[in-house]
């Protein structure tokens, strides 16, 4: 698994059992393999690099059929196709993990490049991108600090919310809406860094404000009970303030998991999908993606 934030690429051996009618699984060994800074500048990170799903489009780098040929292993891959083809946003394609793996909790909330969340809703599982996180907050982090993200939210910690941007910043057309929809790279950097580009503020100030923004974008979706539990996972569950935050802004119950599932859960999903793929299971549903229909995507490369 690689995300929009182009930190590096997880490789998780997960082990799955279905008992019971439930699933339960394990993670049996998880590493993430660094991009060096030569990958990174390239942009080349394993993933999906052109989602335009309005149009019929969608590009996932990684070759199956060779990672089949080089390993002796069969090797499931691209996913979002089907999906697209089926007038689907092929996106986000980690809720059915949610919905298997996770039902104790009202919502599964993912802190990568961008923010999703998975819920129930009137008996469907209901799934979008909220807003930016890393991929907005690593790249000023960058670009004003030169370091790849910002450490528990420590330079964010000295600046002031500018109030203007702010409002400008959650005024984007696209918060308004309705799902199922999805957000990527092109987006980003079409329309959010072009309104902040707008402004000529303090570096501070510019990431303290991106923090309220995410908060706020998160704090409206979810409901605002003491009842409710959110499963919080991706890297930005380690950043301290912008979790700080997000709890101020609402009384639901955040719940951090350990460390391996906050790393790999979406790694754990993406071997769940392969093997829902496998058995020809249901691995993408359509009330999260606005499909046709629910189906079984991925192209699967036999060893033998």
């Amino acid at each position: 698994m690689s995300g929009t934030s182009c930190d590096g690429l997880d490789i998780a051996h997960c082990e799955f059992a279905f008992k019971d009618g439930n699933w339960n699984y394990k993670i049996i060994n998880a590493k993430t393999y660094k991009y060096s800074e030569s990958w990174i500048n390239i942009s080349s990170h394993g993933h999906t690099i052109f989602h335009q799903p309005s149009n019929g489009i969608t590009y996932q780098i990684g070759n199956g059929a060779n990672i089949t040929a080089k390993t002796g292993i069969t090797t499931i891959s691209d996913f979002r196709t089907l999906d697209v083809a089926l007038n689907g946003q092929g996106a986000p394609l980690v809720p059915i993990g949610d919905e298997l793996l996770f039902p104790d909790y009202d919502y599964c909330l993912n802190l990568g490049g961008f923010a999703n969340i998975s819920f129930k809703q009137d008996n469907k599982r209901i799934a979008f991108d909220i807003c930016p996180v890393n991929i907005a907050i690593n790249y000023f982090t960058s670009k004003y600090f030169n370091l790849l993200y910002d450490k528990n939210g420590n330079f964010a910690k000295k600046g002031k919310v500018n109030i203007n941007l702010l409002e400008k910043l959650n005024s984007l057309s696209y918060y308004k809406l309705e799902y199922p929809k999805s957000l990527g790279r092109e987006w980003f950097e079409k329309n959010f860094i072009n309104v902040i580009s707008n402004y000529k503020i303090d570096a501070y100030d510019l990431l303290r404000t991106l923090y309220e923004h995410i908060a706020i974008q998160l704090s409206l979706v979810i409901e605002n009970t003491k009842d409710k539990t959110i499963l919080v996972t991706g890297g930005g569950a380690f950043n301290s303030f912008l979790i700080e935050i997000l709890k101020n802004k609402t009384k639901a119950n955040i719940i951090i998991p350990e460390e391996n599932l906050i790393n790999f859960k979406e790694a754990l999903i993406f071997a769940f999908l392969g093997l829902l793929r496998f058995n020809k299971n249901i691995n993408c549903l359509s009330s999260v993606t606005g499909a046709k229909k629910d189906n079984c995507g991925g192209i699967i490369y036999l060893s033998n």
